[in-house]
């Protein structure tokens, strides 16, 4: 399963991370965002990492071009978008982008929100499911619900998200079975400063799992 820390700001926590057992880090692209950092911070913390963690840019309503010249000059080999784009753009983006990661965030209130994702699997590699917050795009702690989720068999991969923490990692899994998993409020100090004690809480109670 993989697992993506998300909202990384710090070389040495990304590192850390990534020895953990993180197999994905998330940055943060939106300028609006507690979490944000400009490109020449994420390539300060991808050149920490190993090249098999996978390094996923989160934007937001950003245009193709200028997803483009982050991916570029950055270092990421993924894109996550938590927007409201379209599979249109999820396509314009994929000609652009052949061969980097095409992640689909959907914000969760209701089953019908879980059909919509099946929307977006020809256009996009992996769909992310986190809880809808009226103001925040993510990293709000709010949880899904879970049994909502029991009847949720996409196409394609599918990352879990909202609200997880080490505390409640396992009853969520417990209950659903996604490809991957999704934390960024969960092991944080504070917006963008992790707290590298509940990361490795998380993978001791992950690898207590398997």
């Amino acid at each position: 399963m993989r697992v993506k820390i998300c909202g990384i700001t710090q070389p040495q926590q990304g590192k850390a991370i990534a020895s953990f057992g993180a197999t994905a880090l998330g940055f943060i692209c939106v300028p609006t965002s507690p979490r944000y950092i400009n490109i020449e911070q994420i390539r300060a913390v991808v050149e920490q990492l190993p090249e098999k963690i996978d390094k996923i840019g989160v934007f937001a309503n950003t245009s193709v071009p200028e997803i483009t010249q982050t991916v570029v000059h950055s270092g990421l080999t993924g894109v996550q978008l938590h927007g409201d784009e379209s599979p249109e753009f999820c396509q314009q983006l994929r000609q652009l982008l052949p061969d980097i990661e095409i992640i689909k965030a959907l914000r969760i209130r209701s089953f019908e929100d879980t059909e919509k994702a099946e929307t977006y699997t020809s256009n996009a590699d992996t769909l992310l499911l986190d809880a809808y917050h009226p103001q925040q795009l993510g990293g709000t702690g709010t949880t899904l619900d879970w049994t909502m989720l029991q009847q949720f068999r996409p196409s394609c991969p599918w990352f879990l998200a909202g609200g997880l923490t080490p505390e409640n990692i396992i009853q969520a899994l417990t209950q659903i079975t996604p490809s991957g998993i999704d934390l960024s409020s969960g092991v944080e100090r504070a917006p963008g400063d992790k707290d590298l004690d509940k990361v490795a809480k998380l993978f001791e109670k992950l690898h207590s799992k398997c």
